[in-house]
Protein backbone atom coordinates (compact mmCIF):
# COMPACT_ATOMS: atom_id res chain seq x y z
CA UNK A 1 0.00 0.00 0.00
CA UNK A 2 2.80 2.70 0.76
CA UNK A 3 4.01 1.99 -2.97
CA UNK A 4 1.08 2.57 -3.94
CA UNK A 5 0.54 5.84 -1.85
CA UNK A 6 4.08 6.83 -3.09
CA UNK A 7 3.55 6.32 -6.67
CA UNK A 8 0.41 7.85 -6.90
CA UNK A 9 1.71 10.89 -5.35
CA UNK A 10 4.69 11.17 -7.03
CA UNK A 11 2.96 11.14 -10.33
CA UNK A 12 0.96 14.53 -9.34
CA UNK A 13 -2.43 11.80 -9.47
CA UNK A 14 -3.40 12.47 -5.91
CA UNK A 15 -2.96 15.89 -4.36
CA UNK A 16 -2.86 15.01 -0.63
CA UNK A 17 -2.36 11.62 1.45
CA UNK A 18 -6.72 11.19 2.35
CA UNK A 19 -6.51 8.85 -0.09
CA UNK A 20 -9.23 6.55 1.08
CA UNK A 21 -11.45 9.92 1.78
CA UNK A 22 -10.71 11.42 -1.70
CA UNK A 23 -11.54 8.11 -3.07
CA UNK A 24 -14.21 6.85 -1.46
CA UNK A 25 -17.11 8.72 -3.44
CA UNK A 26 -16.14 7.67 -6.61
CA UNK A 27 -16.21 3.94 -6.37
CA UNK A 28 -16.65 2.49 -9.74
CA UNK A 29 -15.06 5.04 -12.01
CA UNK A 30 -11.40 5.50 -12.80
CA UNK A 31 -9.38 7.13 -10.52
CA UNK A 32 -7.98 10.48 -11.35
CA UNK A 33 -5.79 12.43 -13.24
CA UNK A 34 -4.62 15.93 -13.51
CA UNK A 35 -6.73 17.67 -16.18
CA UNK A 36 -6.16 17.18 -19.91
CA UNK A 37 -4.42 20.07 -20.90
CA UNK A 38 -6.21 22.59 -23.15
CA UNK A 39 -5.89 21.06 -27.07
CA UNK A 40 -7.23 21.66 -30.04
CA UNK A 41 -8.27 18.53 -31.05
CA UNK A 42 -10.14 15.88 -28.90
CA UNK A 43 -7.62 13.11 -27.15
CA UNK A 44 -7.15 10.68 -29.45
CA UNK A 45 -8.93 7.56 -27.96
CA UNK A 46 -12.30 7.22 -28.05
CA UNK A 47 -14.84 5.14 -25.89
CA UNK A 48 -15.47 1.61 -26.96
CA UNK A 49 -19.07 1.12 -27.83
CA UNK A 50 -19.80 -0.94 -24.89
CA UNK A 51 -18.78 1.77 -22.61
CA UNK A 52 -21.19 3.30 -20.41
CA UNK A 53 -20.49 6.91 -21.25
CA UNK A 54 -19.84 8.53 -24.46
CA UNK A 55 -19.00 12.31 -26.10
CA UNK A 56 -22.10 15.27 -25.54
CA UNK A 57 -21.36 16.03 -28.95
CA UNK A 58 -20.24 14.60 -31.99
CA UNK A 59 -17.91 13.82 -33.64
CA UNK A 60 -15.75 13.81 -30.69
CA UNK A 61 -15.19 17.88 -29.56
CA UNK A 62 -11.92 19.97 -28.73
CA UNK A 63 -11.65 20.48 -25.47
CA UNK A 64 -11.36 24.45 -24.91
CA UNK A 65 -11.39 24.45 -21.27
CA UNK A 66 -10.50 21.85 -18.56
CA UNK A 67 -12.14 20.81 -15.48
CA UNK A 68 -10.11 22.92 -12.63
CA UNK A 69 -11.26 21.08 -9.20
CA UNK A 70 -11.98 23.59 -6.55
CA UNK A 71 -9.59 23.16 -3.52
CA UNK A 72 -12.54 23.37 -1.17
CA UNK A 73 -16.60 23.01 -1.81
CA UNK A 74 -17.06 26.57 -1.85
CA UNK A 75 -14.17 27.76 -3.95
CA UNK A 76 -13.00 28.79 -7.41
CA UNK A 77 -12.77 26.36 -10.01
CA UNK A 78 -14.12 24.99 -13.01
CA UNK A 79 -16.55 22.36 -12.67
CA UNK A 80 -16.41 20.81 -15.66
CA UNK A 81 -15.10 21.25 -19.43
CA UNK A 82 -16.29 23.53 -22.00
CA UNK A 83 -15.90 21.54 -25.37
CA UNK A 84 -16.16 23.41 -28.75
CA UNK A 85 -18.81 23.04 -30.93
CA UNK A 86 -21.69 24.97 -32.87
CA UNK A 87 -24.66 27.02 -32.40
CA UNK A 88 -27.96 24.72 -32.95
CA UNK A 89 -25.74 21.22 -33.16
CA UNK A 90 -27.26 18.39 -31.17
CA UNK A 91 -26.23 17.76 -27.41
CA UNK A 92 -26.57 14.07 -26.55
CA UNK A 93 -26.82 12.12 -23.27
CA UNK A 94 -23.86 11.31 -22.65
CA UNK A 95 -25.13 8.16 -20.37
CA UNK A 96 -28.21 6.53 -20.04
CA UNK A 97 -30.60 8.31 -17.31
CA UNK A 98 -33.35 10.08 -15.98
CA UNK A 99 -33.65 13.87 -16.62
CA UNK A 100 -34.10 15.68 -13.08
CA UNK A 101 -34.21 19.18 -14.84
CA UNK A 102 -34.88 20.58 -18.32
CA UNK A 103 -35.39 24.58 -18.74
CA UNK A 104 -34.30 27.83 -17.62
CA UNK A 105 -31.96 28.14 -14.70
CA UNK A 106 -30.77 31.58 -13.83
CA UNK A 107 -29.17 33.01 -17.36
CA UNK A 108 -29.00 29.91 -19.47
CA UNK A 109 -30.81 26.34 -20.11
CA UNK A 110 -29.63 23.86 -18.60
CA UNK A 111 -30.46 20.14 -19.06
CA UNK A 112 -29.35 17.58 -15.78
CA UNK A 113 -29.33 13.89 -16.18
CA UNK A 114 -29.21 11.00 -13.33
CA UNK A 115 -27.20 8.30 -14.04
CA UNK A 116 -27.13 4.92 -11.88
CA UNK A 117 -25.12 5.41 -8.57
CA UNK A 118 -25.42 9.09 -8.01
CA UNK A 119 -23.60 10.09 -10.83
CA UNK A 120 -25.39 13.29 -12.42
CA UNK A 121 -24.39 14.56 -15.56
CA UNK A 122 -25.39 18.34 -16.76
CA UNK A 123 -25.15 20.24 -19.99
CA UNK A 124 -25.45 24.21 -20.65
CA UNK A 125 -26.67 25.96 -22.50
CA UNK A 126 -28.93 23.84 -24.24
CA UNK A 127 -32.41 24.22 -25.57
CA UNK A 128 -34.22 21.59 -24.01
CA UNK A 129 -35.49 18.74 -26.48
CA UNK A 130 -36.81 16.54 -23.52
CA UNK A 131 -38.55 17.06 -20.19
CA UNK A 132 -38.22 15.93 -16.49
CA UNK A 133 -38.87 12.58 -15.93
CA UNK A 134 -38.10 11.22 -19.45
CA UNK A 135 -35.70 8.12 -19.34
CA UNK A 136 -32.81 9.05 -21.96
CA UNK A 137 -30.14 6.14 -23.25
CA UNK A 138 -26.31 7.32 -24.73
CA UNK A 139 -25.77 8.94 -27.57
CA UNK A 140 -29.86 10.40 -27.91
CA UNK A 141 -30.16 13.94 -28.69
CA UNK A 142 -31.41 15.81 -25.35
CA UNK A 143 -31.53 19.45 -27.31
CA UNK A 144 -29.61 21.74 -29.47
CA UNK A 145 -26.65 23.65 -28.50
CA UNK A 146 -27.40 27.76 -27.73
CA UNK A 147 -24.81 30.53 -27.70
CA UNK A 148 -24.12 32.43 -24.35
CA UNK A 149 -21.91 30.37 -22.37
CA UNK A 150 -19.79 33.77 -21.22
CA UNK A 151 -16.59 31.62 -20.75
CA UNK A 152 -16.20 30.38 -23.76
CA UNK A 153 -12.99 30.41 -25.12
CA UNK A 154 -14.11 28.87 -28.40
CA UNK A 155 -13.37 31.63 -31.45
CA UNK A 156 -16.63 32.74 -32.73
CA UNK A 157 -19.24 31.81 -34.65
CA UNK A 158 -18.56 28.62 -32.81
CA UNK A 159 -19.95 28.12 -29.28
CA UNK A 160 -19.24 25.79 -26.56
CA UNK A 161 -21.12 23.28 -24.30
CA UNK A 162 -20.49 23.02 -20.67
CA UNK A 163 -20.49 19.07 -19.20
CA UNK A 164 -20.29 18.96 -15.80
CA UNK A 165 -20.80 15.55 -13.80
CA UNK A 166 -21.02 15.33 -9.84
CA UNK A 167 -21.23 12.03 -7.75
CA UNK A 168 -23.54 13.31 -5.08
CA UNK A 169 -22.09 16.53 -3.64
CA UNK A 170 -18.33 15.90 -5.52
CA UNK A 171 -17.74 17.62 -8.52
CA UNK A 172 -15.75 15.39 -11.19
CA UNK A 173 -13.67 15.48 -14.47
CA UNK A 174 -16.41 14.52 -17.25
CA UNK A 175 -13.78 13.14 -19.19
CA UNK A 176 -13.11 10.49 -16.38
CA UNK A 177 -16.52 8.85 -18.18
CA UNK A 178 -14.97 8.64 -21.33
CA UNK A 179 -11.76 6.93 -19.63
CA UNK A 180 -9.07 9.56 -19.88
CA UNK A 181 -7.58 10.08 -16.72
CA UNK A 182 -6.78 6.19 -15.68
CA UNK A 183 -4.11 5.70 -13.38
CA UNK A 184 -1.68 2.41 -14.34
CA UNK A 185 0.24 1.27 -12.10
CA UNK A 186 2.92 -1.42 -13.12
CA UNK A 187 5.35 -3.53 -11.68
CA UNK A 188 8.80 -1.63 -10.52
CA UNK A 189 12.11 -3.40 -10.11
Amino acid sequence: MRLLISTLVCCGAVASLGLAAELEPLRGLPAAEPALPMTSTPPRASPSADALFGWPLAPPPAVVRPFEAPAHAFGPGHRGVDLAGEVGQPVLAAGDGVVVYAGWMVDRNLISIEHTGGLRTTYEPVAPGVSVGDQVTRGQPIGHLEPGHPECAAEPPRACLHWGARQRLNYLDPLRLLGFGHVRLKPWQ
